[in-house]
């Protein structure tokens, strides 16, 4: 037996313990998951099957990722517009880094 044998024997042996220790505790947990969940608005229709259980998830999840296109949109546009404002303003914009890094001729 080499050390890591021992040690994954002995992390079993804990998690043995634990389990057992805390055995009722854990059912009543787990049975309380339960009884919460089942008061859960799921978003599909328990008696379709198919891809028409799915329609109203597909179709939120679409919504979430069209807004989240469109919020990167309006965050990139916004930042590109303010940066070159400010460093048309104060004189620091991109065309003057622009001019100041070109080689001399």
């Amino acid at each position: 037996m080499n050390f890591w044998t021992i040690v994954d024997i002995g992390l079993a042996v804990v998690l043995l313990y634990v389990l057992l220790r805390y055995q009722k505790s854990i059912y009543k947990f787990v049975g309380e998951v339960k009884v919460e969940l089942d008061k859960c608005a799921w978003p599909w229709d328990p008696n379709l099957t198919g891809f028409k259980k799915f329609k109203e998830l597909r179709d939120s999840t679409v919504v979430v990722i069209l807004s989240v296109i469109l919020l990167a949109g309006f965050v990139t546009s916004s930042d590109w517009i303010l940066t070159h404002l400010v460093g048309f303003l104060t004189g620091t914009g991109l065309a003057s880094t622009h001019d100041a890094l070109a080689p001399a001729h």
